[in-house]
């Protein structure tokens, strides 16, 4: 099977074929991931509530995410890659560029960085560098200290309003990928058919282009707490690859995400 690209996730969008993506931070897993034909795997910063244990992603550097990075790239022939750029690691646009041009070198097809509008120099920036770049909206997890928590965004109109222009700006500045993290459902779907890109949900109902689940919790062993929006598939498929096979048709299909694992 061809790799998956940046031109084949958008080819996917037009085509209104849902898009799976999952997190991995080794080769076993992602060789797993790959061969049972989820589109994207990320390396995410998730890794440091789900490997190491913490509250929140905030202590994971460069160095881990470029680590698992490489990881999973030995693990992986069809799959998209994206990694995670850290918490603080893209402070500046020098730290950016150094760090993003990290990552790649450890195999990513793509990096991902939470934020809206100050992001958008960077990005620029990057793309024009030649590194694809994803976007990250809604509840976006290196701020959780100034979210007071983990909590759903956008409920009010002042602050979807702001994710949707954030969502704009982010593509015209030349992001080729959107994750939108525990949204209401109308408003990622809203924003899902105002940007030519895809967008990815979690926890924003499935109205969005795909979705993006932690291993951890789609296979029911996070080591803290299961998130509302995820579901444990290995305890309805019955093995690793079962879980996989079904999580990806339920996406495929529109099942998953349910109204039992969105936000209203």
């Amino acid at each position: 099977m061809k790799k998956v690209t940046t031109a084949s996730l958008l080819k996917m969008k037009q085509n209104g074929e849902k898009i799976t993506m999952l997190t991995a931070y080794d080769a076993s897993f992602a060789k797993l991931f790959d061969e049972q034909g989820v589109d994207v795997i990320l390396v995410g910063d998730s890794l440091g509530m789900v490997l190491k244990g913490d509250d929140d992603t905030l202590s994971v550097t460069v160095s881990d995410i470029a680590y698992h990075t490489t990881a999973v790239n030995k693990g992986t022939n069809r799959t998209m890659l994206i990694a995670d750029m850290p918490f603080m690691s893209y402070a500046t646009k020098e730290q950016t560029f150094a760090n993003a041009a990290k990552l790649m070198a450890a195999g990513a097809n793509m990096v991902k960085l939470e934020g809206g509008d100050w992001l958008l120099e960077s990005i620029s920036a990057l793309v024009e560098r030649g590194i694809p770049v994803c976007g990250h909206l809604g509840l976006t997890p290196q701020s959780v200290n100034i979210f007071g928590g983990f909590k759903v965004q956008g409920r009010e109109q002042e602050q979807a309003d702001k994710i949707i222009a954030d969502a704009l700006h982010l593509q015209q500045a030349g992001v080729q990928l959107l994750v939108l993290e525990c949204v209401p459902t109308d408003l990622a779907g809203m924003i899902a058919d105002k940007l030519t890109i895809p967008v990815i949900g979690i926890g924003a109902g499935n109205k969005t282009d795909g979705q993006v689940l932690v291993m951890h919790d789609m296979f029911g062993i996070s080591a803290n707490y299961m998130p509302k929006f995820s579901k444990n598939y290995l305890i309805e498929g019955g093995d690793m690859r079962k879980a996989v096979e079904l999580y990806i048709n339920e996406v495929k299909s529109g099942v998953f995400p349910s109204e039992k694992h969105s936000f209203n």
